[in-house]
């Protein structure tokens, strides 16, 4: 491989394709990549883009060989040795992989830095030289540091792309035809006629080829497949396609009533999502091994991959879900910062995963595990936009966040093995893939409700107007919320770093050494977790009036409203300081809230539950709180009701008294009336209890 040298390093990539290599000889990012770079040189630079050709015999001087076919070249740069070079081509990072064309920089390489991915870019960039001359399923690759390949054997898995093959058949008549002129300059008539007549069998061989013919799009028909195990196993766990997949029981209510909407969403989906169900009852094995405990259940399945449906439903929930599923099964999207200003505008919920050259395989691959299950709650792109990284003060990669109405919040990763941890990654995306303002609904309503505080509005989309301003309004009490709790948090630990700072200086002014280690082993908390969370959300009044009327008492087309419910203890607050009903104001919302989630609340609750399960959930809260004084309670109430029945038993078995002129009785006298030891005439002494 060239070389090149930093002072005529202009003068060499003047001509022609220059994919070069700009590197570090320190950098163990470029040590690791070296061989791949190299097996990836000696394979494109060895091959022969035409079939008819004898380049690998000729040598690279053939007009037919690689090199004189494309004009493309592989090179390499050291720059800590031509470091003036590399910054005025605005390499900063290495290893970074450019490709010029005639002197000028076209583009930089930014996908994953393996043999697979450069041979990705070489081959869309070869394309583009020649259409139609590349392999349409895409080449063969060698292994890392392998020296030879078998050429005329398909790749593991083919490339989905369209070429233009009457395009690559005309381009190489005319490449050959040049070829068969210069060898004819060289060689002779003779060797001219053998050319052209090489040329000739190779038009026509080409001409006979077939393309490739692309795979179907998916659903056609526009209706739910039945599948049996066998067709199960053929056309979902063995290939690529996405399938959206309900298995069901003939007999069960609930998939008799989503019967229609599963009809309707097959039409829906036609040429878009495969759609199809599976009779559990006819199919008992392949329900039990996907895991089938209840009907219907719904799993959208790609690659392996699976995701359960936990939704409504009807047509226009399925649907939905259909469309999202297919937006992040097609693969994580790569962005700028105009793409991701309009994604903003249509999506509520955005991850970012932040890469730069260095970025790994490895790295990317926990992004694609995790994507799939992101499916309702929100999008992964990816980016190495410098306008993006400085955007959201990125300094480190990669980096992942979440953007929530313009609000990110970071992905604390205290090692690269961390990013790489998908069940850790999709841990945390589970804690922030709420918008902000979500809406309540019967699949998120734990999610939402349980562990927390929530300003639940009750809204009606009836009333339009009414319904946009009091979102808005709401919104706007949440994100002061958050930025009033981060400020006095930030607060908070600021008094106990300055409490500890002023411990270090006191104990240095008195030479205490012992109180100097003390202080300075003072530990301060960073975690924001301790006090309960309030999240906001906002539900359809008239879809869900009853439930809000048997639970809080609202009549959602009374109008607008406002309840804070905290579930875990079953009780609810609507109204304000003064009496008056909380509306979605953010005034009114944020006046309310500091006097709810004090301790003790400064307004009154309302109960949801009964008198007996209000005693309960007050004694599983005591509990929580004290739970020794509370084990005390218990072990007391338990002695005493111990007690008190030993002391029932005892007096049912001595309920009797002695017998009249005995002198023994059955255990305990019984002082009724004149009976007794005192003043009894049983005991031989006088009725007036005097004996001589």
């Amino acid at each position: 491989m060239k070389s090149l040298a930093g002072d005529k390093f202009d003068e060499e990539i003047k001509d022609g394709y220059w994919f070069v290599k700009h590197y570090s000889p320190y950098c163990h990012h470029c040590v690791t990549i070296a061989p791949t770079w190299q097996t990836l040189y000696e394979f494109y630079y060895t091959s022969s883009p035409l079939s008819s050709s004898k380049s690998s015999k000729e040598g690279q001087s053939s007009v037919n060989s690689f090199h004189r076919y494309y004009t493309f070249n592989f090179a390499a740069i050291d720059c800590v040795a031509y470091g003036s070079a590399c910054e005025a081509h605005d390499v900063h990072s290495y290893p970074s992989f450019l490709l010029y064309k005639n002197g000028a920089l076209v583009k930089k390489f930014t996908g994953t830095k393996d043999l697979p991915g450069f041979s990705v870019f070489v081959e869309e960039v070869l394309e583009s030289i020649r259409p139609g001359s590349r392999p349409k399923d895409g080449v063969k690759l060698p292994e890392v540091g392998a020296s030879s390949v078998d050429v005329n054997a398909k790749p593991d898995t083919a490339a989905a792309k369209d070429k233009d093959t009457a395009a690559g058949i005309a381009a190489g008549q005319s490449h050959n035809k040049k070829a068969a002129q210069e060898v004819g300059e060289q060689k002779g008539k003779h060797a001219t006629k053998t050319s052209v007549a090489s040329t000739r069998g190779t038009a026509t061989a080409a001409l006979a080829a077939k393309p490739t013919k692309p795979s179907a799009p998916p659903n056609q028909a526009g209706a739910s497949v039945p599948l049996s195990a066998e067709a199960f196993q053929n056309l979902v766990t063995t290939t690529q396609d996405a399938w959206f997949i309900k298995f069901y029981a003939p007999w069960c209510h609930h998939c008799q009533s989503m019967a229609s909407s599963w009809v309707e969403l097959g039409q829906e989906m036609q040429g878009k999502l495969n759609i199809g169900e599976v009779n559990c009852d006819a199919e008992t094995r392949l329900c039990k091994d996907v895991r089938v405990k209840a009907y219907p259940t719904i799993i959208f399945f790609k690659g392996g991959e699976r995701v359960e449906y936990e939704g409504l439903r009807g047509l226009g929930d399925l649907f939905d879900f259909s469309r999202k599923a297919l937006d992040i099964g097609d693969g994580v999207k790569d962005v700028d910062a105009v793409a991701f200003k309009k994604m903003e505008e249509e999506e509520e919920v955005i991850f970012v995963y932040f890469f730069d050259h260095a970025t790994t395989s490895e790295d990317f691959a926990a992004m694609e595990r995790v994507r799939l299950s992101l499916i309702g709650h929100g999008r992964l792109v990816k980016t190495d936009d410098p306008i993006m990284a400085d955007r959201f003060k990125i300094s480190t990669w990669p980096r992942l966040l979440v953007s929530r109405d313009g609000r990110p919040s970071y992905f604390n990763a205290l090692s690269p093995r961390d990013m790489r941890d998908y069940r850790k990654v999709l841990g945390w995306m589970k804690t922030v893939w709420l918008p902000i303002v979500p809406e309540l609904t019967d699949s998120n309503s734990r999610e939402i409700m349980d562990g927390r505080y929530v300003v639940l509005g009750i809204l009606s989309r009836d009333r339009p107007d009414e319904f946009i301003m009091a979102k808005r309004e709401i919104k706007n009490a949440a994100l002061e919320w958050m930025d009033r709790q981060s400020h006095a948090f930030q607060l908070e630990r600021q008094e106990l770093r300055d409490a500890k700072q002023l411990r270090i200086e006191e104990a240095e002014d008195r030479g205490d050494q012992r109180a100097l280690r003390a202080a300075k082993g003072i530990r301060i908390n960073m975690d924001e977790k301790k006090k309960r969370e309030v999240g906001f959300a906002w539900i359809d009044g008239i879809f869900w009036e009853r439930w809000l009327r048997t639970t809080f008492g609202v009549d959602g087309k009374e109008g607008e409203r406002v309840v804070v419910n905290d579930e875990d203890n079953r009780r609810y607050w609507d109204t304000t300081i003064t009496g008056n009903f909380i509306v979605p104001s953010r005034t009114s919302i944020l006046e309310t809230l500091p006097k709810i989630v004090s301790s003790p609340p400064k307004i009154k609750p309302k109960s949801t539950a009964s008198s007996l399960e209000t005693l309960v959930f007050t004694i599983r809260r005591a509990a929580n709180r004290h739970p020794y004084l509370m084990s005390g309670v218990l072990l007391a109430a338990f002695v005493a009701l111990t007690l008190w029945s030993r002391r029932m038993i005892r007096r049912a078995k001595g309920h009797g008294h002695f017998p009249s002129g005995s002198g023994q009785g059955a255990g305990f006298f019984k002082l009724d009336g004149k009976e007794g030891l005192i003043g009894s005439a049983g005991l031989g002494g006088a009725p007036n209890g005097k004996v001589d």
